[in-house]
């Protein structure tokens, strides 16, 4: 794709990198042919292409309006169009470009100004959302259907396993909205990896990856976070700790990104990409152990969900499937397991409409088999699924646990 960059910001950091993505791009549409919410709009504006274009014009000093804004905020950003793309098109990396430079030409009205900045002072931070999701819940069973589906139950973390003695040692993210949420997720991650020799070591001035903020055009908001946990992590990795595991796919996908999104910043940008080395995915630290010492799961059928920030966004696919099958669990076919399921971090708050048709299209599919449960990978999933679904929703590593 030829470009004109603006004068304006053709030589800054983002101009430069947006031109270089821009020019990979040969106009072909076999984006469109992935993404959710261009098979649900059909408006070519919706999907990676037309989106695609629209920056274009952005960066080429050409008028930004509030139908651009609007398209690029219908985007799930779930990259689904870069596991498709043959030119290898960065789509993720260009519409946060797109976005953060959207955000400050054109000025949103004030109920989404508010609706924005309330999810940026509540989610990410662990205290303030547990306490309004524990108020919720006390009031959950007073609720009409519609609104109490959408308030978790409480859930009970379960033990971490007593010994500390392991010569090997992992740091854990515990997340903002995790602990609040599902906190038996990283639980039984700890007491899966200790069966196999490895400790994990919760950093208490860890929090939130910074994926909200960033995602939401906050950047420097979003390295704040960042920086936060790179000072809380790297004590831990001068003593040793051999990597960071993410039970939530979309802290992963962030995570590892690290050291790109930090690429300026003097200070840090070292021990960015050093933190990014070291992010692995908890199907990447079990996928590399010995299965011998796990026992054979009491057969189940279970559908599994991949969530976006793992099969796209990370590349990792198929992984936890053998795992599960490995372990004796019968997997159901689950047709155009490639779609979001429209939870997409604050998509289903911002965008409710779309993301409720994806939700729907993604439970009848999952569901389709007859499940006794449905697995994914991600905390927003997870929680998303089960505010639908007519079968119990876990955590895979759950499932794991659960056989021990």
């Amino acid at each position: 794709m030829q470009t004109r960059i603006a004068a304006s910001i053709k030589d800054t950091s983002q101009g430069k990198e947006a031109d270089r993505i821009l020019r990979t791009c040969v106009h072909c549409g076999f984006c469109n042919a992935t993404c959710p919410t261009y098979q649900l709009l059909g408006d070519e504006l919706d999907g990676p292409r037309g989106r695609i274009y629209l920056i274009k014009q952005v960066l080429e000093g050409q008028e930004v309006t509030r139908r651009t804004q609007l398209h690029l905020d219908r985007c799930l950003t779930c990259v689904n169009c870069e596991t498709t793309c043959p030119s290898g098109v960065e789509y993720g990396k260009l519409v946060d470009i797109g976005r953060e430079l959207v955000e400050d030409r054109v000025e949103r009205n004030a109920f989404e100004r508010l609706q924005r900045r309330a999810l940026r002072q509540i989610v990410p931070y662990s205290a303030r959302f547990k306490a309004l999701l524990r108020l919720g819940q006390a009031v959950r069973p007073f609720l009409p259907r519609t609104l109490k589906n959408k308030v978790p139950p409480r859930v009970k973390a379960g033990q971490w396993p007593a010994s500390d003695d392991h010569a090997r040692k992992m740091l854990i993210l515990e997340g903002c909205v995790q602990p609040a949420i599902r906190p038996s997720i990283n639980a039984a991650a700890a007491r899966v990896l200790d069966k196999f020799g490895i400790g994990l070591i919760r950093a208490p001035d860890a929090g939130c990856c910074g994926a909200l903020s960033h995602h939401l055009t906050a950047p420097e908001e979003a390295k704040q976070f960042m920086k936060r946990n790179i000072d809380a992590w790297w004590p831990h990795i001068e003593e040793g700790s051999k990597a960071i595991v993410m039970t939530a796919s979309g802290c992963g996908s962030i995570v590892k990104e690290y050291g790109r999104i930090l690429k300026d910043d003097p200070k840090y940008r070292d021990k960015a990409t050093k933190i990014g080395g070291l992010t692995k995915d908890l199907s990447e630290v079990l996928g590399e152990e010995d299965w011998g010492r796990l026992q054979p799961a009491k057969p189940r059928r279970i559908a599994f969900h991949s969530p976006c920030t793992l099969q796209h966004g990370q590349q990792i696919q198929g992984v936890v499937e053998n795992m599960l099958t490995r372990l004796g669990f019968e997997l159901t076919p689950v047709a155009d397991s490639h779609l979001c399921c429209g939870s997409a971090g604050t998509y289903s708050i911002l965008q409710p409409s779309l993301s409720q048709q994806l939700l729907d299209d993604k439970l009848e599919n999952l569901q389709q088999n007859d499940p006794e449960l449905i697995a994914t990978a991600n905390i927003g999933c997870l929680a998303h699924l089960q505010t639908k679904a007519h079968v119990p929703v876990v955590h895979w590593i759950e499932l794991l646990d659960s056989t021990q």
